[in-house]
């Protein structure tokens, strides 16, 4: 162990995904596995329990392989560290040193601004049962601590890496927040839906349902506004047409 670093870490490429003297194979790939899946790739291994490679974790990490081909191994955090310009330290414990503590979501911003600079950036992950020392802590400038359940906040060290990659890569997402399937068709326009809502209406008159005058007009309107809430397709109207043309035609042939 004790490999060097190959050159400065790229900003740009995401935070550097440093696991401190991990225990379980199983936690290093599955770990591996969440930083793909968020468009991470740089991980160093700090002294890892069962050496390195390690075929456990190949098998976790469910293809994830990429990652763990270019891992780095480091004897201690210094060096696993020393080309770094932040360092963020994941804790679960309120520690006695003076630090700023912030938030996954707070970090993944933080982490975006550092990499839009071009300043590389590593995240320190702590052993499964005790998580970090103070002594790791202390090469950190921020501690990243996630708001859970008081009296039950563990989490295992993939799970760790799964929640601070994924508020690392929707701090840059611009998935819009709703969106229609790939698969459907166009949204229906004004005219198309105008053309149903007559179509309804008529069929409904034809049937008795809008007899009450009185109600007519509030009957009339609520069932516009439920169409127009739908946000119907274009196919959508087109099947709703057919439908109301088959049940008519039911109607009449039972008269």
């Amino acid at each position: 162990m004790g490999r060097a670093a190959k050159g400065k870490a790229v900003g740009r490429e995401g935070p550097v995904i440093v696991l401190v003297r991990p225990q379980l194979g199983e936690n290093i790939g599955m770990a591996a596995r969440a930083m793909l899946n968020c468009g991470l790739q740089q991980l160093r291994l700090v002294a890892p329990r069962d050496g390195w490679p390690n075929p456990t974790a190949q098998r976790a990490a469910s293809g994830a392989d990429i990652v763990l081909e270019h891992a780095e191994v480091f004897d201690d955090v210094a060096s696993a560290v020393a080309d770094l310009e932040h360092v963020v330290a994941t804790s679960a414990r309120t520690r006695e040193l003076a630090q700023r503590i912030v938030t996954a979501r707070e970090a993944g911003l933080r982490m975006r601004g550092w990499a839009a600079a071009g300043e590389a950036t590593g995240v320190l992950f702590g052993p499964e049962r005790t998580g970090l020392e103070n002594e790791d802590l202390a090469y950190a400038d921020t501690v990243l601590s996630v708001p859970l359940n008081p009296q039950f906040a563990s989490l295992n060290v993939a799970q760790a890496v799964l929640l601070v990659a994924y508020e690392w890569a929707m701090a840059g997402d611009a998935t819009p927040a709703e969106r229609m399937a790939e698969h459907a068709t166009r949204p229906a326009t004004k005219d198309e839906l105008h053309n149903l809502f007559a179509h309804l209406e008529r069929a409904l008159d034809q049937s008795g349902f809008l007899r009450h005058r009185e109600m007519r007009p509030s009957m009339v309107a609520n069932l516009r506004t439920l169409l127009q809430r739908a946000d119907m397709t274009e196919q959508e109207v087109r099947s709703f047409h057919g439908v109301i043309k088959f049940l008519s035609k039911a109607k009449h042939s039972e008269e």
